[in-house]
Formats: C-alpha cells, sequence, structure tokens
C-alpha cells in the first residue's frame, strides 16, 4: 500500500508522546513493506528540524513540512466566541499547507490511505476529497472534547470554567460532524471507541493502541529505586500543568514530611521554567531531556497525577516496557487496560497516592513484582509489528467494503 501521513507537527525528533506514536506506525509501516509519505505541520512549538533526520529516514519517508503559525491569538479566540468555529481546530488551517498538500496529490495521486494524524488535520478533508479518490483514515489520538470536557469540571466556577465548556461544546459538534466526513476512525484506546459510538459513529472504527518494539526497551532487576519520584511530561500541556500542581499542593507536603529523604523529579518541555513555590530542596526541575529512555531509567517511581486528559499516555507505556513502577490515577492510565496492584498502582486522592507509596517503600518485593509484570503486559499488549498489522488489515477491510458497494 501507499500511505500519505498527514502528521500535525515533526514525527522526528521524537520528542513527546504524540512524536513517538506517529514515529512508531510510520516505522511499522515501512517494516512491514508499504510506501509512507510524511507532510507535517511545522509550528514554533513543534518547529521542523531536518538536520536533525537521517538521510535514510529523508528518503523513506520523502518528508516534507508547512509552517503554520498555531500561537494563540487573542483577537482570534475572541472572534469565535461569537461564532460556532472551532479555535482550537481552525488554527491548524494554513493556506500554504492546504497548497502544498494540493501540489502533493495532484502530481501523485496513488495513495491508497491517507492518514489524518488527530482531528487537528481534519480541516484539509475538503482539499484531499478534491484532489484524491483515497481512502481518508482519521488516527484519533484522543477525543478532545473529552479533555477540555474533564478539565471544565475540575475548574473552579467563573469566566474560566465557562470558557471551558464551551470549548468542549464546540469540539463536541466538531467531532460529531467528521464522522461523517471520513472513510474510517483508528482510535488509540477501546474507551476511545466506546465514546466515538456513543456520539453515534456508524463508519468503520479500530481499536489500534500505540505500540513499541520492546526489544529497544532495557529493564533492571532487581528494581532500582534511588529515593526519587518523577514526573516526565511537557509542562506546556494544561492537564500536565493541572496535574502536577494538585501534586505538588495536595500530595507532596505529607509524603515529603513522612519521609523526608526523597526527591520529586520534574522533567519535559517546559519544565525547567515551571514556577515551583515548594520546597525547592525535596523538588528538582530537570528540564528538557534528551532521551525519555535514559531518563526513566535513571529515576525511582513514575507518578501520573493527570485529571483530565484523553486517548492514553505514551509514556506510561514506555515506562512500564522499562520496567518501571508507576503509581497513576485512573484517568492518567486510563485506555490502557492496567491491572491494579498487578502491573501498575492506582490512586484517585491524596490518601491513596500516600498509601500507595508507603506500601513500596516498606515491601521491595512489591516493587519488582510490578516491575516484571508491567514489562510483560507491554510485550503482550504492544507490540508494535502486531498491532501494524492491525491496522493494514483495517486499511483492507475499508478498501474491501467498497469493492463490495460497487459490485
Amino acid at each position: 500500500m501507499r500511505i500519505l501521513q498527514l502528521c500535525h507537527k515533526p514525527p522526528r525528533p521524537a520528542i513527546d508522546g504524540g512524536c513517538i506514536a506517529m514515529d512508531n506506525l510510520t516505522k511499522g509501516l515501512v517494516e512491514a513493506g508499504h510506501d509512507v509519505k510524511i507532510l507535517c505541520a511545522s509550528t514554533h512549538k513543534h518547529p521542523f528540524r531536518p538536520s536533525e533526520l537521517s538521510k535514510v529516514y529523508k528518503k523513506i519517508t520523502s518528508v516534507e513540512a508547512v509552517y503554520i503559525d498555531t500561537r494563540l491569538n487573542f483577537v482570534d479566540a475572541f472572534s469565535n466566541l461569537i461564532t460556532r468555529d472551532s479555535y482550537n481546530i481552525s488554527r491548524f488551517f494554513s493556506p500554504d499547507f492546504d497548497m502544498k498538500l494540493e501540489r502533493i496529490l495532484r502530481k501523485d495521486d496513488d495513495f491508497d490511505i491517507i492518514q489524518l494524524e488527530s482531528l487537528f488535520m481534519t480541516p484539509y478533508i475538503s482539499t484531499v476529497r478534491r484532489f484524491s479518490k483515497s481512502k481518508i483514515i482519521l488516527r484519533s489520538h484522543n477525543l478532545e472534547y473529552k479533555i477540555w470536557q474533564r478539565m471544565a469540571k475540575v475548574s473552579s466556577t467563573g469566566p474560566k470554567k465557562a470558557y471551558l465548556n464551551l470549548l468542549a461544546k464546540r469540539l463536541k459538534e466538531y467531532e460529531v460532524s467528521i464522522m461523517g466526513q471520513v472513510d474510517g476512525i483508528a482510535t488509540i484506546s477501546p474507551e476511545d471507541t466506546g465514546h466515538y459510538m456513543d456520539l453515534g459513529c456508524d463508519i468503520p472504527i479500530e481499536t489500534v493502541p500505540f505500540g513499541i518494539d520492546s526489544a529497544s526497551y532495557e529493564v533492571s532487576h532487581p528494581y532500582n529505586f534511588d529515593n526519587t519520584l518523577f514526573h516526565l511530561g511537557a509542562m506546556d500541556w494544561m492537564p500536565n500543568i493541572e496535574g502536577v500542581e494538585w501534586f505538588l499542593r495536595e500530595i507532596w507536603p505529607s509524603i515529603k514530611s513522612e519521609h523526608p529523604e526523597l526527591k520529586l523529579h520534574l522533567a519535559g518541555k517546559a519544565s525547567n521554567h515551571y514556577q515551583i513555590d515548594k520546597d525547592t530542596r525535596s523538588v528538582v526541575l530537570d528540564g528538557e531531556v534528551e532521551c525519555a529512555k535514559k531518563y526513566m531509567q535513571s529515576k525511582g517511581i513514575m507518578i501520573v497525577p493527570l485529571l483530565s486528559g484523553g486517548g492514553i499516555r505514551i509514556k506510561i507505556i514506555e515506562g512500564m516496557a522499562l520496567g518501571k513502577v508507576i503509581i497513576s490515577t485512573s484517568i492518567g492510565a486510563e485506555g490502557i487496560g492496567v491491572t491494579n496492584g498487578k502491573n501498575i498502582l492506582l490512586a484517585d486522592s491524596p490518601a491513596e497516592f500516600q498509601k500507595c507509596l508507603n506500601d513500596l517503600l516498606v515491601n521491595p518485593h512489591l516493587m519488582n513484582e510490578l516491575s516484571r509484570n508491567a514489562r510483560s503486559f507491554i510485550e503482550r499488549n504492544f507490540d508494535n509489528s502486531i498491532l501494524t498489522r492491525n491496522l493494514l488489515a483495517f486499511y483492507s477491510k475499508i478498501q474491501t467494503a467498497e469493492l463490495e458497494v460497487l459490485n
């Protein structure tokens, strides 16, 4: 098959979960013998860096990028309040990107599948339909409206809560409308598939989780705990900010009081600019890390205190592949299919976080057991080659369905 992959940010360098998800999917398709062409948006937040790409990657993917200014514009955001448009989506539309896509399709309309990576690429559906007969697949990384809906739920009353509810409403309406414009949806979790069905989805839909190559993730046994907890995530993403602030405000003071030897490390994009008003001797800002794998390997217990968000947390899957012991909220671990107490610990309140940590500190055997179980769980459920085959079968199903209609 020939696949055109439209990405809302460059898959490489793979600096966050979304990039890793797109890049691993590309690798899986190429390794399975299929041709992949990449057209991606280059943004202020995620710039395209061709000098960091290998010649082999450039040749195999023929990757191209177009700059889109997705920075928040308060005039545009305010004007969208009096229209029915979703500003979250409309700011990803660019005439330059649209023209580049048109040129690609005019030159080579031989793609079997055009895959839209996330809802942010859906403004280009009309261009694809005008210049191509290819099947369009929406690779849904999460339901965007769910993220804003959850943030509104935990927000205090007032203008902010009202605005978040409006964003969620607009996004929900938009996501419902998109279901009638694509040929299929590949979600990243069973929960998201269920949410689409609840919205009335009547087109082909398949759950195809994020896949990894487990062999590239080394596990150390016995478990290496060096009195550190860590959070790895971009601190320019609102759900991460919200979750870390909750942890620092509601959970960390009591943990630090009971276990003064522990240190909390915060890493990820923009984390070194994060304002910490707590005891800086026990909270370390590590900033953006060069290699997430090496960073996670060097630290002790991983925390994921998410209160909102959607899709799946790719860092949890990577952490489990490394055999990390993880304490997460239920929302943080949503969509992965984990088992509390077997391969992860779930905690949705300060008291539960405290209990999980105390259980681990008094029982090193529990750490080793969770570590081994986490690794084997990922090997069984998130192998990239198997998940790629499932995605290809979904592609074929959609193409076969059209042939049956024509006959």
